[in-house]
């Protein structure tokens, strides 16, 4: 079994890159924010727990973060290898997670880093929006719906994430660059990274992704 990291600051496009990477290679994207939304949504303890922080743009422990990491890579779909996207985010949750695969006989095959400009960042993040039912995204700008407000495919509200205002979002950006950022190093020196032009077109950037897939 195979896995894969793909890393960028918030809103370079990692979940849309991680859903195509999914759909082409058939492995599982296992997003940690989807993760923490679905046990905040259903007010789990850990969800509860993560909120407090999430909510400040803060990140959520290490040890809730690695807990349902650990608990999700058991799950059938990611028999065929699988993508994290958002895990890890310091070095602390690194060296967690190089424990893990070793334990589980997975072999780390590269990082995929999608690289972005802040300020586009910022515009990309405060425009969008985000249906509740169903999870499509769209953008006040560059993805609008056809019926204004309202979900193309299913017909229900939709809303600004309460994380996707702008001074939650530069204080993600903060945290990115503080700790999620030097992990470029530490995986560098692996061997490991593959950078690519997150500012193109996301068809342009995942056929650069595409172009230095490993198997």
């Amino acid at each position: 079994m195979n896995c894969y990291l793909i890393m960028g600051a918030p809103g370079a496009g990692k979940g849309t890159q991680a859903s195509l990477i999914k759909n082409n290679y058939k492995i599982a994207h296992i997003s940690t924010g989807d993760m923490f939304r679905e046990a905040i949504s259903s007010r789990t303890p850990v969800g509860l727990e993560a909120k407090k922080y999430i909510d400040k743009g803060n990140l959520a422990p290490d040890e809730i973060t690695v807990y349902l990491v650990k608990e999700r890579i058991q799950n059938d779909d990611c028999k065929n290898g699988f993508i994290l996207d958002g895990f890890p985010r310091n070095l602390n949750q690194a060296k967690a997670l190089d424990k893990l695969l070793k334990e589980e006989k997975i072999e780390l095959k590269s990082v995929i880093n999608i690289e972005t400009d802040d300020k586009i960042l910022i515009d990309r993040i405060v425009g969008r929006r985000t249906c509740p039912n169903c999870n499509e995204a769209y953008h006040i700008e560059t993805k609008k719906p056809l019926k204004d407000g309202i979900c193309d495919k299913c017909g229900s509200r939709l809303i600004q994430r309460a994380d996707d205002n702008e001074e939650v979002v530069k204080s993600r950006l903060d945290v990115y660059h503080e700790q999620t950022a030097p992990l470029l190093k530490y995986y560098s020196k692996k061997g490991l990274v593959v950078n690519v032009d997150g500012m193109q077109d996301i068809d342009d950037v995942f056929n650069d992704i595409k172009k230095t897939w490993r198997k």
